[in-house]
C-alpha cells in the first residue's frame, strides 16, 4: 500500500467517525421518519409548517447528547399540526431527544416517552387530542415537559401522566413545568391534568418536580393533580378558578410549598410525612381537606385511602374562602395521626376548622384567626383572635401590613420552611402565615397565561 494510499483511508475512517450535524427540512411524515432514523447528535429536523395526518406512529430510538441533542420541530412553533391516529413515540435507549413546536389534535394515548429513555425533552407543543386517553405520559427518567399547553378534554385519561417500569416502579425525576393547562371538564373517574403514580406504583419514589404551571378551569375527576407517588415536589403553581384539588391520594414525603390557590379546591391528602406550607388559599373551596382514612398502608391494601400521620401545616394563609380546613365525615374512618396545624392565617369566610373526626395527638400552635364565620373545633390554645392586618393590593394576593401581630410572631420549630410565598428568605424569626413582612421584588407570584405555554419566555 502507498503512502496516498494509507493517507486516504485514514481521512476516511476519521471523517467516518465524526459526521456532521446539519439541519434538514422535510415536508411530509415519511420524509420526517426517513430524516429521523438517519438523525445523528446535533441534528436539527424542521418540519416545514402545514396540516399533516398519521396513520403510523413516529418512532424516536435515538441519542444525542446533552451539548448536542437531537431537536425535531415545527418550521414554526404552532405551525405544524398533526392529526390522524398517531403521535411521538420516544422509545429505549433514547436520550436528549428533544420534540418542539407542534399542534397534536390526533387520538389520544399515542404520545408517549417509554421505560428506558432519559433526558428527553417535550417543549412548546400544543395538545388538544381526541378520544380516551393521557394526552402524554412519561415512562423515563430526568425527561422534562415544559412550556406546553394542554387543552378542552372532555374524555377519561389524563393531560399528563408520569408511570414506570412495571407494575409498580417510578419514572424518576420528571420535570414538568410552565406549562398552561386549561378547560379540562368534569368527567369519569381516572381523569386530571396530571397524575403520578398508580395505587400500585404508590410506595416507590419518583421525585418528581411539578412548578411554575397555570391550571384554569380543570375538573377532571375531583382531583386537578393525582399525587400516587413518593417524594414529589409541587410548588409555585397557580391553581384558578374552576380547578378541581392537588390530592395527594397515596404516596408518602411529599412537599407541597409557594403556590397559589385562587377560586379552586385546594388541597386534600392522605399518607404521612408530608409537608404543606407557605401556600395562599383565596376564595376556595375547600382550601385544606385533612383526608379521613379507612386504612393503614402497609399492612392494608394499596387501594385504601391511607391514615395521614405525621403531616405538617405550617405558614399558610387562607382568606375569604367558602370553606376554610376540614376533615370530612366516614363510616368508622379511621381520622388522622400526629397533624400539625401550625403559625397559619385564616381570614374571613366559613368556619375556620370544622373536623369531623379524629385527630390524635395534634399540634396546634401559632395560628391567627380572625373574622370567620366561627372557630370550629381548634383548641382556644392554638389560635390567637387577631386581626392580622393583611392588605390586597390590585389583582395580587394579600399581605402583611407594618405593624401587623403576626409579624416575628410564630410559634415552634420549622427548619424546612426557608422562604416564603414570594420566594424571599425568612428571617431568623419567621413571621404568621404564607407571607415574611420584607422589603424587595418578589421572584413567586400569582402567574399569568404570558408566563406559561408554548409563547412565553424561557
Amino acid at each position: 500500500m502507498n503512502k496516498l494510499t494509507s493517507l486516504f483511508l485514514i481521512l476516511s475512517l476519521l471523517g467516518a467517525g465524526s459526521i456532521a450535524a446539519t439541519n434538514i427540512t422535510v415536508n411530509s411524515l415519511p420524509a420526517l421518519q426517513t430524516a429521523i432514523n438517519k438523525s445523528v447528535p446535533g441534528d436539527t429536523i424542521i418540519l416545514a409548517n402545514g396540516v399533516y395526518t398519521s396513520t403510523d406512529k413516529i418512532l424516536i430510538e435515538k441519542q444525542g447528547t446533552e451539548k448536542k441533542p437531537i431537536v425535531i420541530t415545527a418550521k414554526a412553533i404552532g405551525g405544524v399540526e398533526i392529526n390522524g391516529t398517531n403521535g411521538f413515540v420516544v422509545s429505549s435507549p433514547s436520550a436528549y431527544v428533544v420534540i418542539r413546536g407542534f399542534k397534536f389534535t390526533h387520538a389520544s394515548g399515542k404520545t408517549t416517552m417509554g421505560v428506558g429513555t432519559n433526558h428527553c425533552r417535550i417543549t412548546r407543543n400544543v395538545f388538544e387530542c381526541t378520544g380516551t386517553g393521557a394526552y402524554l405520559t412519561n415512562s423515563g427518567d430526568d425527561n422534562q415537559i415544559d412550556h406546553n399547553t394542554f387543552q378542552n378534554k372532555s374524555t377519561e385519561g389524563q393531560m399528563i401522566s408520569v408511570q414506570g417500569p412495571g407494575n409498580n416502579r417510578m419514572a424518576q425525576r420528571t420535570w414538568i413545568h410552565h406549562n398552561y393547562f386549561y378547560k379540562f371538564v368534569s368527567t369519569a373517574n381516572n381523569c386530571g391534568s396530571i397524575q403520578v403514580g398508580l395505587s400500585s406504583r404508590s410506595m416507590s419514589t419518583a421525585y418528581t418536580l411539578v412548578e411554575h404551571n397555570l391550571f384554569s378551569q380543570t375538573r377532571g375527576e375531583n382531583e386537578n393533580i393525582c399525587n400516587k407517588s413518593c417524594r414529589n415536589t409541587y410548588r409555585y403553581n397557580t391553581f384558578g378558578d374552576g380547578v378541581s384539588e392537588l390530592s395527594l391520594r397515596h404516596g408518602n414525603f411529599c412537599q407541597v410549598y409557594g403556590n397559589f390557590f385562587l377560586g379552586s379546591e385546594g388541597i386534600r391528602f392522605f399518607g404521612h410525612s408530608h409537608k404543606i406550607f407557605c401556600n395562599y388559599f383565596e376564595r376556595c373551596s375547600p382550601a385544606i381537606n385533612i383526608g379521613n382514612g379507612d386504612g393503614v398502608i402497609p399492612p392494608d391494601k394499596l387501594t385504601m385511602h391511607d391514615r395521614p400521620d405525621s403531616v405538617q401545616i405550617t405558614f399558610n394563609t387562607l382568606v375569604n374562602n367558602k370553606v376554610n380546613v376540614i376533615m370530612q365525615a366516614r363510616n368508622n374512618g379511621l381520622g388522622a395521626y400526629n397533624i400539625t396545624f401550625a403559625n397559619n392565617i385564616i381570614q374571613g369566610g366559613s368556619k375556620a376548622v370544622d373536623v369531623k373526626g379524629e385527630i390524635k395527638n395534634p399540634i396546634w400552635e401559632g395560628n391567627i384567626i380572625w373574622n370567620t364565620d366561627g372557630i370550629g373545633t381548634i383548641p382556644e390554645r392554638g389560635y390567637t383572635a387577631i386581626d392580622p392586618l393583611l392588605k390586597k393590593e390590585a389583582n395580587d394576593k394579600y399581605h402583611l401590613l407594618k405593624g401587623s401581630p403576626a409579624i416575628g410572631k410564630s410559634a415552634g420549630n420549622y427548619p424546612y420552611v426557608t422562604e416564603d410565598i414570594d420566594s424571599q428568605p425568612r428571617k431568623a424569626k419567621y413571621d404568621i402565615g404564607a407571607d415574611q413582612y420584607m422589603a424587595g421584588n418578589p421572584t413567586n407570584h400569582i402567574l399569568t397565561i404570558a408566563e406559561v405555554g408554548p409563547n412565553s419566555p424561557e
